[in-house]
């Protein structure tokens, strides 16, 4: 009997289907190769330590089961299984999670949902969590204990990943204890790289030769990445690239607000983001910055959206993590690939930003 199918996912699914065998075609040279679909330039894979290629976006799920910022609900899972079907048709081969996504008993339900999305599907995606630094992980074994309880929601685990560096308050004991947790995690075939998140340029530094002295490939860096943070001016970018570990830029489009969510007057849809907004909303500079996303926008026959993260893709030079509400946005995220702003875009754009004030700092960033 044959199952009814709208017509925009029965689109989706033959350009995935032409996707994966363009895919398995591709010859990568270099770091950097493009994944096209029918002759259309989709995502570009990024080489890195430890033989991985990754995919120029990878898709974040910090949203699932987070009711706090992103008012999650069960209801959503369906939407979400689709936003996952069509990331992966559509060229992003790597999700990051976290084993403390998910508020108060749903702790840990971005994992299982992704453990579950994965186990019922056919895509072949690297998974990536980032582990808590919990005040109560102080040795190595509870840094394996972590990995453990990952593996068991989520079948396996690619890249082991620090979800912030401890030395940023002062515990920097307990640092040196996740990041032996982290080797052994390696050595025991636990994971088959690691990662890690938050770390500054010197911090980074001192980590990776940790790694390097125990033959542990680190792969990636995440750090809160886009024109409004402050993260983009400490110097993280030049050292991932000295150090051959790719930079990921997390939210890169401030929570939406460079997407222009908020661009016509429109509030905050609740507490948090109101508090964290407002002041950055009402000043002029972040207003001019907005409006010039979108004139770029506008003669590229661009998004707000799609030229603030290409931004983040073009002068980070790593990698970017995306998340989505449905599978519609889910292609809007993947078209900022496959395009680079040309020079005096990527300058007016500079200039722009280092006139508007920044979001907060990262209380986890260690410098």
């Amino acid at each position: 009997m044959a199952v009814w199918e709208d017509p925009w996912h029965r689109k989706e699914r033959a350009r995935g289907r032409v996707l994966r065998r363009a895919t398995k075609a591709l010859a990568v040279a270099g770091g950097v190769a493009m994944v096209s679909c029918n002759g259309e330039v989709l995502v570009p894979l990024l080489s890195t330590k430890g033989g991985f290629k990754l995919s120029q976006l990878g898709v974040g799920t910090w949203q699932w089961g987070n009711k706090l910022l992103w008012g999650y609900d069960t209801k959503q899972d369906a939407t979400l299984k689709d936003v996952f079907q069509t990331f992966t048709a559509n060229g992003a081969n790597w999700f990051d999670t976290g084993d403390s996504y998910g508020t108060g008993e749903l702790e840990g339900r971005a994992e299982e949902l992704l453990g579950q999305f994965v186990k019922e599907g056919s895509a072949d995606v690297l998974l990536a969590t980032k582990l808590a630094a919990y005040p109560w992980r102080l040795t190595p074994e509870s840094m394996v204990e972590a990995v453990r309880g990952s593996l068991g929601r989520m079948g396996r685990v690619d890249i082991a990943q620090m979800h912030w560096s401890p030395r940023s308050y002062g515990f920097g004991f307990q640092e040196d204890m996740l990041l032996d947790g982290l080797c052994r995690c390696y050595d025991a075939g636990l994971c088959r790289a690691v990662g890690l998140s938050n770390f500054g340029p010197k911090n980074l530094r001192r980590a990776a030769a940790i790694f390097d002295a125990r033959s542990v490939p680190l792969v990636l860096n995440q750090v809160q990445y886009s024109l409004l943070s402050v993260e983009r001016e400490s110097g993280v970018a030049e050292v991932c690239k000295e150090l051959g570990v790719r930079l990921v830029a997390y939210s890169p489009l401030c929570l939406g607000l460079l997407a222009g969510r908020y661009k016509e007057g429109a509030k905050p849809d609740n507490f948090l983001r109101s508090l964290l907004f407002t002041s950055l909303l009402s000043n002029k500079d972040t207003q001019n910055l907005l409006s010039l996303l979108q004139e770029i926008g506008a003669t590229r026959n661009k998004t707000m959206a799609q030229v603030a993260l290409n931004f983040a893709l073009t002068e980070g030079q790593g990698a970017a993590i995306v998340g989505a509400r449905n599978g519609r946005q889910a292609l809007e995220n993947l078209s900022a690939c496959g395009w680079s702003l040309e020079e005096g875009e990527l300058k007016a754009l500079q200039e722009a930003a280092k006139k508007a004030p920044k979001t907060q700092k990262n209380a986890f960033f260690s410098d």
